[in-house]
């Protein structure tokens, strides 16, 4: 008798068990790589779908059942083989990656979703099993071994085995219904990591950029330093490294030849560039992609983010109905994405970090695409100090085991190796990296442009006094901590033409303001900017004064990276720190660090301030995280307790960059007013696409989900899901009242501001 994974595709063939249950099995063990758990990735394989066996799901391919457990038989019979790790990953390929202990274990095969009943009795699936052909291998080394221990690095060489299932369950279901006359159809692999040819493009590019530059000389310098040294560190041996430049210095393609030198030297496989905010996400990979892409081809760069309209589970169902509707080459995007077959991925701090402590099949699907990777993180920095010991944990262990290289990028590197013996305590290797630049204070000290002229972080300065200091300034940027701080300001200078940023803007509006800042600046012609931090990081203006509210010491140094820029100018610019009379700061640790920088300044006054040395900043770092108590803070008891217990669901649930949860709303700016009507159409009639969110993201808005009774749900329509699935989402929504949608302060509804992202 024919057995059955799945019924019958666009031609009417039925997916045979057996062949899937191969097909999985190999596919899993290809993607675990020279891993020591390579043949308990073939057995997960093997009996990941083990209750499809059963009577009960064989009626349910043909609609006669449901509600059914398919997978608990198969986890059953792989931890009576003493394969605790694939046990984990067949439970978990459907409902999550579940719990790592031996009582929890030993309920199996009992269903532990309420209300879901196993396909047959587990005798009848092994006989069945067997009368099939398959043979369950023994295993010689196990991943976790008898003792089941529960610590940072057995979790995520858990992660790793259960990414290596579910994406080849995902790529052989996938090939099935895909399949013709000829047989399943698989998609079409990413292209390969060409490192050596991809270096010579960008080192080309680099060399027309440097020919046409109008920095100064001294700033040209250190760009050329800067890139050396990242071609000289590149030799060195995969592993965990730091690259401190300061702001201005070319990092951004500097870190990228590292990267691709360093894997062609190693011979490794993808580069992961990782970055905090989605506006210079989007801002590197629109770089990436037009230095690489006309060598390469459009799928050489793949942007992954929360906006990028590809990888999103509510794509792939929507998929299975209805697999016509996006475009080719966005249902490529999406593909790719799903597992990150590509060379090189840019990607978010949430989307990879959250990854490596989720329990869900999207998110850990691709995480087997680390081994043999180079990982850069830019803007470091904004990393959470209660969050440091877990993520340096994972990050130790993927570099010790999986040959990845990790790069740590800012210009003001936090002191984590002051938190070695901490991460130790996790069981993964520590925190030791090397630094890339021999000598950081060298690119520093020819970058100083800037005089800061300190204000006393115990008098503050009365807007009145700041607005008057604005209106005298012919070009001016002045950065706040809120966004009601920045409303507040704009409104007192009432000068029409002082602009605004915050993300209360659409990035359209955003990106419409800089361009007018920039030409306002380049022309010799007013400009003053009121904004609040989104302005600061990876954002490419050149103010002659810079003012500054008292903030954390690396948002400072931030806002002094935004005044003379490049070096141009014959005076040095000005930054000026001033307390605001409201001396707020956004939830978190925010305020501690802005308090350990006011703590700072009145230890060692303003000459001790010394923002251009890497030391200083190191110093402050460490004063950070000791009074902070990093390893000690609560949210990280919290999370290494649950890691102990091994509740991979309670570790997904706590480890979170970004805590509260936001919504993406596309308002109606009116110099795009046409596209806006017609996203607003398109939705009422086809609903939520791949394709229209790509077009919507210029046009959207994040923000804190509301509570319930906010009466902001008012002016919010949810867009409809397209496709069979018809069902409502949560997560996108369209603007309904225009008039809250101001010409230079974004979306601002009355009497909700301070809820909104910062």
């Amino acid at each position: 008798m024919d057995y059955y994974a799945h019924s019958g595709n666009g031609i009417g063939q039925w997916h045979r068990l057996i062949d899937h249950l191969h097909a999985v099995g190999a596919f899993a063990a290809a993607s675990a790589r020279d891993a020591p758990w390579k043949e308990e990735a073939y057995l997960a394989g093997l009996l990941h779908d083990l209750g499809k066996y059963g009577d009960r799901f064989q009626a349910r391919l043909r609609g006669k059942d449901s509600g059914l457990d398919h997978w608990s038989a198969g986890a059953r019979v792989a931890l009576e083989h003493h394969c605790a790790a694939a046990t984990l990953a067949i439970q978990g390929h459907h409902i999550g990656l579940q719990s790592l202990s031996k009582v929890a274990l030993a309920r199996l095969p009992e269903p532990c979703v309420q209300g879901l009943r196993l396909t047959a009795d587990l005798d009848s699936l092994k006989t069945r099993l067997a009368e099939d052909g398959i043979e369950v291998p023994a295993v010689a080394k196990t991943l976790l071994g008898s003792r089941l221990e529960a610590n940072v690095p057995s979790m995520l060489d858990v992660r790793m085995l259960f990414s290596t299932l579910v994406d080849a369950d995902y790529l052989d279901t996938e090939a099935h219904f895909e399949g013709d006359l000829s047989g399943k159809r698989y998609r079409a692999i990413g292209p390969k990591l060409d490192a050596e040819t991809a270096l010579n493009t960008v080192l080309a590019h680099i060399e027309r950029t440097r020919a046409r530059t109008t920095a100064a000389p001294d700033v040209t310098e250190v760009r050329r330093s800067l890139l050396q040294a990242c071609l000289d560190g590149s030799k060195n041996t995969p592993g965990l490294f730091t690259l401190t430049a300061p702001t201005g210095s070319g990092k951004t393609l500097a870190m990228l030849a590292f990267a691709l030198a360093h894997a062609a030297k190693h011979h490794l496989e993808r580069i992961v560039m990782v970055i905090p905010y989605l506006t210079i996400t989007e801002q590197t990979a629109r770089i990436y992609r037009e230095i690489l892409s006309p060598v390469f081809g459009d799928e050489f760069v793949l942007e992954h983010h929360s906006l990028a309209g590809v990888g999103g589970e509510l794509f792939q169902q929507d998929n299975e109905g209805n697999p016509g509707q996006a475009s080719h080459a966005e249902r490529r995007r999406r593909l790719l994405a799903e597992n990150w077959d590509a060379p090189l991925v840019v990607t978010t701090s949430v989307q990879l970090l959250e990854s490596l402590y989720s329990n869900g099949p999207a998110a850990c699907r691709k995480l087997h695409r680390l081994q043999r990777t180079v990982i850069l993180f830019d803007e470091v920095q904004t990393l959470p100090a209660n969050l440091a010991v877990p993520t340096l944990a994972a990050l130790s262990h993927l570099s010790a085991d999986y040959n990845a290289t990790v790069v740590f990028a800012t210009a003001t590197q936090p002191a984590f190796a002051h938190l070695d013996a901490d991460v130790r305590k996790t069981r993964s290797p520590g925190w030791q990296p090397r630094e890339i630049v021999p000598d950081t204070a060298a690119l520093f000290e020819p970058m100083k442009r800037v005089n800061v002229e300190w204000g006393s972080p115990d008098t503050p300065l009365p807007w009145e006094t700041l607005v008057g200091i604005l209106a005298k300034s012919l070009q001016a940027l002045c950065i706040v901590n809120l966004k009601r701080h920045a409303k507040t300001l704009w409104e007192k200078l009432d000068d029409p033409d002082t602009l605004h940023i915050s993300t209360n803007l659409c990035a359209a509006h955003r990106q419409d303001v800089l361009k007018e800042v920039r030409r306002r600046l380049a022309s010799d012609l007013p400009a003053r900017l009121i904004a609040t931090q989104c302005v600061e990081a990876g954002v490419d203006v050149d103010f002659p004064i810079v003012m500054r509210a008292w903030g954390p010491l690396d948002a400072i140094i931030q806002a002094a990276g935004r005044c003379n820029r490049e070096g141009r100018r014959v005076e040095f610019g000005r930054l000026k720190v001033f307390l605001p009379e409201d001396d707020k700061y956004p939830p978190g640790g925010y305020e501690q660090a802005a308090q350990i920088a006011k703590m700072l300044f009145r230890r060692h006054g303003e000459t001790g301030m010394k923002l251009d040395d890497p030391e200083f900043i190191t110093a402050y770092y460490r004063e950070l995280y000791d009074l902070a108590g990093t390893a000690t803070a609560r949210e990280s008891v919290e999370i290494m307790n649950a890691i102990t217990s091994g509740s991979f669901p309670d570790v997904a649930r706590l480890y979170r960059l970004i805590k509260q949860d936001a919504i993406n709303v596309l308002v109606p700016y009116v110099p795009q007013l046409a596209l806006f009507e017609a996203l607003r159409a398109e939705a009422d009639g086809t609903g939520l696409t791949v394709g229209w969110t790509r077009r919507a993201r210029p046009l959207s808005v994040s923000l804190y989900r509301p509570k319930h009774d906010d009466p902001i749900w008012d002016a919010l329509l949810p867009v409809p899901v397209s496709g069979w699935r018809q069902r409502e989402q949560n997560d996108w929504f369209i603007y309904a009242v225009p008039k809250h949608y101001h010409t230079q302060l974004g979306l601002v509804p009355p009497g909700t501001l301070n809820n909104w992202i910062a």
